[in-house]
């Protein structure tokens, strides 16, 4: 991965300073300059060799997808990653496997969920519709369970209203079973890119409402066993921090996209790396 100088990895506030996240290491910024920019970035996700990044840019025509490779441990220049769907796209998400790459499509009001098939040189195909309610709900943010079987996303409940998380079954074929609301997670707030931690049933998501939000963890994701904000220094309620996804090739670590932290920063929103916060596993959780 592309780092920068171990002086500008620092954040303004270190860990010392929250008592409640000792055992949470922040990174920095991720690949400054290639995949946080002075554009805004998104939802950031690395396949399971470790030699690719795809993240969601925001440009003059919405959102798109955008794709770094590594090259002697450091990220080469961004290109915009090309997809056969004609709408904005974005939250990106590589299956653990590395098989497949989810993601959202649509204009807004209108996001679906897709998935396309990833070959061997790396290229991706056409995207298949993971096909939910008939597209009566705005979708977003797609993940898989570390077994393929478990569809983790967010969905709008109508026009104007907010967005909660679900889960539903995905068998090979990309057929979705009916969708489960994870009531336990839900909130007034918006809960979105929910994304799962380990293989027991434990996730990470965004709670926020507006311009701000921050990233929760839980235990459970049908029990909300021990449902809390992580401490991270910039990960305050006053700021814009979401997007968690655990990075494939190193499973201690994950991304998140945020516009509060203080230093190092490359624009509006970027994408940073942190330790995998530690959450207790529930025994029986994961159904």
């Amino acid at each position: 991965m592309m780092r920068i100088a171990p002086t500008l990895l620092v954040l303004a506030a270190s860990l010392l300073s929250a008592p409640v996240a000792m055992a949470l290491n922040e990174y920095g910024i991720e690949g400054m300059g290639v995949v946080s920019s002075r554009a805004d970035e998104g939802r950031a996700t690395i396949s399971a060799d470790g030699q690719r990044i795809v993240f969601a840019r925001r440009g003059e025509a919405g959102w798109g997808l955008w794709q770094a490779r590594v090259v002697d441990g450091r990220w080469q220049q961004a290109q915009a990653l090309p997809l056969a769907v004609s709408a904005e796209v974005r939250d990106p998400y590589f299956s653990r496997d590395g098989h497949w790459l989810l993601f959202a499509a649509g204009r807004e009001g209108r996001s679906g969920l897709y998935r396309a098939a990833i070959a061997a040189d790396g290229s991706v195909g056409a995207p298949q519709a993971l096909a939910g309610d008939g597209g009566r709900h705005e979708e977003r943010g797609p993940a898989l369970s570390a077994d393929g079987r478990q569809l983790l996303f967010a969905r709008q409940q109508g026009r104007g209203a907010g967005w909660d998380l679900f889960v539903a079954s995905l068998d090979a074929q990309g057929v979705r079973g009916p969708a489960t609301a994870l009531q336990a997670l839900n909130s007034p707030a918006d809960e979105t890119d929910g994304d799962w931690l380990g293989s027991a049933g434990a996730v990470a998501f965004s709670r926020g409402s507006g311009d701000t939000a921050q990233v929760w963890t839980s235990g459970c994701a049908w029990t909300g066993a021990a449902l809390q904000p992580i401490g991270l220094s910039f990960n305050q309620a006053s700021g814009w921090t979401g997007a968690p996804v655990v990075d494939n090739a190193k499973p201690g670590e994950m991304m998140v996209a945020s516009n509060a932290a203080k230093s190092p920063r490359a624009g509006g929103v970027d994408v940073y790396r942190l330790a995998v916060p530690k959450v207790a596993a529930v025994p029986g959780c994961m159904q």
